[in-house]
């Protein structure tokens, strides 16, 4: 047993949506969450940069003793977890395999759809991915970069995010994809009106969820679970702007956010 925190970091505020699941499925385990809200978006810089965001990024939180450490942001997943497995002597997890293995699970016709942002779809790590689980598998990639901002200004619901959801999905419907992966840790929180574009049978995969459920088996395979059922703790870094951390993040985790710090970049 085990009762140092899980460590997330995400380029921003969407990685809480993998916070919310680790939450829900690990109700006791200490959690430290970083966003390095000043330097989003990741989703349109080099591989190079993102690897040294996120290098800093893991480093930051193994000096803040965490067991295992997830990479909540798609983008650093895609571009820097084998890096980071490299590098750091704990465990570490990414979005993009529970994500891939569990879509080519679910998909019946072999046709399946990724969205997510620019460098993720650049990468085609789900589009290799998948195809490593299911070899005959058609896999389509668009990225959605408009849907960040959308769901960061809460019009989740909107007819923007409706007219937005048509524009992208065009392709994906031509197709007739079966199962959609949203490849973004944003992307969860507009599932009802992808769904309502792409209609109900579209399957659709949510990372985080998967994630989760992939942590909670690591730490049981460990042997690293918190034994203390005591009310966990949770702490979250921002590296900008923290009170809109706390307001749009609330709004992701549906709860309030506090133990909130700021950190400068030159800190991590």
């Amino acid at each position: 047993m085990d009762n140092r925190p899980i460590g997330i970091f995400d380029s921003g505020i969407g990685g809480l949506t993998v916070m919310r699941e680790v939450m829900e499925q690990l109700p006791y385990e200490n959690i430290i969450y970083l966003g390095d809200t000043a330097r989003i978006p990741y989703g349109s810089k080099s591989e190079q940069t993102i690897k040294k965001f996120s290098h800093q990024c893991a480093t930051f939180l193994k000096n803040k003793d965490v067991k295992t450490i997830v990479v909540a942001c798609n983008t650093a997943s895609s571009n820097a977890l084998d890096m980071l497995t490299r590098e750091f002597d704990i465990p570490l997890i990414g979005v993009i395999d529970p994500g891939a293995r569990t879509a080519s699970k679910a998909t019946k016709t072999g046709r399946i759809g990724v969205i997510g942002t620019t460098a993720t779809i650049n990468s085609y790590a789900y589009q290799k991915k998948i195809m490593e689980y299911l070899s005959t598998a058609e896999v389509i990639g668009i990225p959605c970069p408009l849907f960040v901002p959308i769901v960061e200004e809460g019009w989740e619901y909107s007819q923007v995010a409706v007219l937005t959801a048509e524009k992208y999905l065009t392709e994906l419907i031509e197709h007739d994809v079966d199962t959609l992966v949203l490849g973004c840790t944003h992307y969860p929180i507009l599932r009802h009106t992808i769904k309502k574009v792409l209609g109900p049978q579209v399957t659709l995969v949510n990372p985080a969820f998967e994630t989760a459920k992939d942590l909670k088996n690591l730490l049981i395979e460990k042997d690293i679970l918190n034994g203390n059922y005591d009310k966990p703790r949770y702490e979250y870094y921002a590296t900008d702007a923290p009170e809109r951390f706390r307001r749009i993040g609330g709004n992701f985790l549906k709860k309030e956010i506090d133990n909130l710090y700021e950190i400068t970049i030159d800190n991590l």
